[in-house]
């Protein structure tokens, strides 16, 4: 029987390829693509939905131990005491580290400011003063319980206004101001003065709490002097950058591995002292220690999107030209220094052209867990205030709230130092197209003719958004390997947060070397192994990886081209890469294939490294976005029913639209979440305890509370000044303005304008009494 000739893996895609570029001149931006776009299944698919994914939750490893925390149980309290010798003798409890325990004197950072590790002074509940480390979680829970501890307990405060009035608790003691910051553009007196209408708005944000999926946690492992890390992280290289400062060990002999993450939102760009006590513990019970909250206490101390407290002033012609805005906030870094304001007045001082603009925010301590990055920080706050106002003033001047809005579109990013101009603009492509989508003037019109009697009303609304990251920025690192049988590896630091970052990089590797994207192997997410980047977060991954590793594809093909150029006798100049094969240019017959080649045949591999290269300093990479609605009211009850849902979002060139789909879904569910379900309950008035710190009681939108109607209208317009494959960013932007599309949408069914969130029925159908 004669063998078979085997099949090279090699996929010989639609031509043309793209060709590599000429020694010194940047690549040629892409055209049409091949792969990079079209609706590709994810490359992890398999695993993640099958559970042979092993996510660091899942990590087992042989004589683990279980951590848990002693934490405090009040928002503001000493701790005078901790007896932990009945904890000590119990059966299965290997480790306990407190405040007294010497590898236990240490400092952890909140941003700026330092504070013991394990400090006595607990700023809110939740706050870890030990933790136990035994066979079992039930016996590390067990010896929490049987230590005792004596308190002596302070007066707290618990919202953002009433840190700031006088004689209220401090937080620190220095006061209940983080910082405060104001800005300013062109004569807001002045602006005020040239307006037809002027209008004002107190609006609020409640609190809402960081939940993904897999909670937060590690396990933690010594070899010798050399750790080894697996989180639930956005960034490998973040965590050990972290552990290594606070542990004082170079950064070689930490590793951290975080291959899969069940969910982030920014609340995994950093690591939490668990990754500390876990290597603590480890270190003093010569065993590995798993380390991973509960539930309950990651609503404690794993972040929130803060409150905010906003008031809003607008001036508008009767045309329509806006003439002043003027805005102030406060928000809610919580116990630390978290950024509790920043960003909450981007929405006001960029998102459309008006001349005179002034800002203020104000940044404030309150007894509960610091802030962190949730999915846009501050632009969701922001955009309730100004798309609400927007709203507001279409409806005093009687114009079109598109109409108002496409009046006011900007060339140029106006809160930026110099108004550089954007790399693209598709705001009013966002606008008018998705209006188109949904309808807006035929929906209008029935909402404004049906039948006033009757308790179902019908309302439609919109907003629109920008995001103040569109690129990505250096440093970042990336590996591909093409080895003889013409397969390929990818090598990247970055970490997978569900978004589909490794499908969108495979493809990356298909469009550029012409390879099946299926059979790109790829290594992620591990310092030990794989190449250093940023952590994923911000909008900013496949503006940041995508181009760094098209960069290594052209690395490899420059090699390649080298290679066919030796057998074929002529100069890589005249020669044309066409994927499986490399020929002359103009004569294909003239040709190698590229698993032929004798050098690759010898050499077994071709590497190329990519390098992530600087944005345009001058120009401005944003992604913008608008969304329309269209609710139904029960007048008497309350009820809120979404009913459909138009996002039409430009994020530059389209990656993957299966994956594209999947995040604007996402963000509109979040920021449903935001608008009409979500909110932290707190005991203000008598302990300042947690009231909701369980899935029952914090009351994420689940598919029933979905529209069961969502389209996604992308507005494709390939970037080729932002990066070498034309992307922006996209997850954050779509959850922008979410609640204020249903905000203004309720007001168009009722009248009454929402002016904090939630919109539920209880707050809803009282709004509604009130106006009657």
């Amino acid at each position: 029987m004669s063998a078979k000739k085997a099949t090279p893996l090699y996929y010989k895609a639609t031509e043309p390829f793209p060709q590599a570029p000429p020694p010194g001149q940047a690549p040629a931006p892409w055209t049409k693509t091949n792969v990079v776009g079209k609706r590709k299944p994810r490359v992890d698919g398999y695993e993640r939905i099958s559970g042979a994914a092993i996510y660091p939750s899942d990590i087992t490893l042989p004589d683990m131990l279980y951590a848990a925390p002693l934490a405090s149980p009040h928002p503001n309290a000493v701790l005078k005491s901790l007896d932990v010798s009945e904890a000590e003798t119990m059966d299965g409890v290997y480790a306990i580290i407190t405040p007294t325990s010497p590898e236990a004197d240490i400092q952890w950072a909140f941003n700026d400011m330092e504070v013991p590790l394990l400090d006595r002074k607990a700023r809110y509940e939740g706050w870890i003063v030990g933790a136990v480390a035994a066979d079992t979680p039930y016996k590390a829970f067990d010896a929490v319980r049987a230590s005792k501890a004596e308190w002596e307990v302070l007066p707290f405060v618990s919202d953002g206004p009433d840190a700031l009035k006088a004689g209220a608790p401090k937080v620190h003691p220095d006061g209940n101001v983080v910082q405060e910051e104001t800005y300013e553009r062109g004569d807001i007196a002045a602006g005020f003065s040239q307006a037809d209408t002027v209008l004002e708005l107190d609006l609020m944000t409640q609190t809402e709490l960081q939940t993904p999926v897999e909670l937060h946690g590690c396990v933690a492992r010594w070899d010798g002097d050399e750790l080894t890390i697996w989180e639930s992280t956005q960034g490998v290289f973040e965590v050990q950058s972290t552990v290594a400062k606070v542990l004082g060990m170079p950064l070689s002999r930490v590793r951290v591995i975080g291959h899969y993450v069940g969910g982030g939102f920014g609340s995994k760009l950093r690591t939490s002292k668990y990754a500390i006590l876990a290597a603590l513990l480890a270190k003093r019970a010569n065993r590995p220690v798993k380390f991973f909250h509960t539930r309950e206490h990651t609503f404690l101390d794993m972040g929130t999107r803060p409150a905010s407290y906003m008031h809003i002033k607008a001036g508008v012609k009767k045309d329509g030209t806006l003439t002043a805005l003027e805005f102030s906030g406060i928000g809610e870094s919580g116990a630390y220094p978290a950024g509790g304001a920043s960003l909450l007045d981007w929405q006001v001082k960029d998102l459309y052209t008006c001349p005179n603009v002034k800002t203020k925010l104000t940044d404030t301590y309150v007894n509960a867990g610091p802030a962190r990055p949730f999915r846009a920080p501050g632009y969701p706050q922001g955009n309730w205030a100004m798309e609400q106002m927007m709203d507001a003033l279409s409806r005093e001047i009687d114009m079109d709230p598109v109409d108002l809005r496409l009046k006011n579109i900007p060339l140029v990013s106006q809160a930026r130092e110099n108004q550089p101009e954007y790399t693209t603009t598709g705001l009013k492509e966002c606008i008018t197209k998705g209006a188109e989508v949904f309808g807006w003037q035929e929906a209008r019109k029935r909402t404004a003719s049906q039948p006033k009697e009757g308790h179902l009303r019908r309302g439609v609304g919109m907003a629109a958004c920008n995001w103040f990251i569109g690129g990505g920025f250096p440093p970042a690192t990336v590996v591909v390997k093409l080895f003889a049988d013409g397969s390929v590896n990818l090598n990247m630091g970055a970490s997978d947060i569900g978004t589909g970052t490794k499908t969108i990089m495979a493809l990356v590797v298909a469009e550029e070397l012409g390879v099946d994207y299926d059979l790109v192997q790829i290594e992620n997410a591990d310092t030990g192994t794989t190449q250093f980047t940023r952590p994923s977060g911000g909008s900013k991954t496949v503006p940041i990886e995508s181009p760094t590793v098209r960069m290594a594809c052209i690395k490899v093909k420059e090699q390649l081209m080298e290679m066919a150029a030796e057998e074929l006798e002529t100069t890589p100049d005249k020669l044309v890469f066409a994927g499986k094969s490399i020929h002359a240019d103009g004569d294909s017959s003239k040709s190698v294939d590229v698993t032929a080649l004798k050098r690759l045949s010898g050499q077994q591999v071709v590497i190329g490294v990519g390098h992530k290269t600087s944005v345009p300093q001058d120009k401005a990479i944003v992604p913008f976005g608008a969304q329309f609605c269209e609710v139904e009211v029960n007048t008497l009850t309350g009820e809120l029913k979404l009913l459909r849902f138009v996002a039409a979002h430009e994020s530059g060139r389209i990656m993957d639209r299966l994956t594209y789909d999947c995040q604007v879904v996402g963000g509109v569910a979040m920021g449903i979440g935001l608008g009409t379900t979500e909110m932290r309950v707190l005991d203000r008035n008598n302990t300042g305890k947690l009231c909701n710190k369980n899935w029952h009681d914090y009351k994420l939108p689940t598919a029933l509370d979905m529209p069961p109607e969502i389209i996604s209208e992308p507005i494709e317009m390939p970037d080729d000044q932002a990066n070498i494959t034309g992307a922006k960013g996209l997850g954050e932007p779509v959850t922008v303005p979410t609640a204020s599309a249903i905000a203004n949408a309720v007001f168009d069914a009722v009248g009454v304008r929402m002016l904090d969130t939630p919109i539920n029925p209880t707050t809803l159908a009282a709004k509604i009494a009130g106006k009657a």
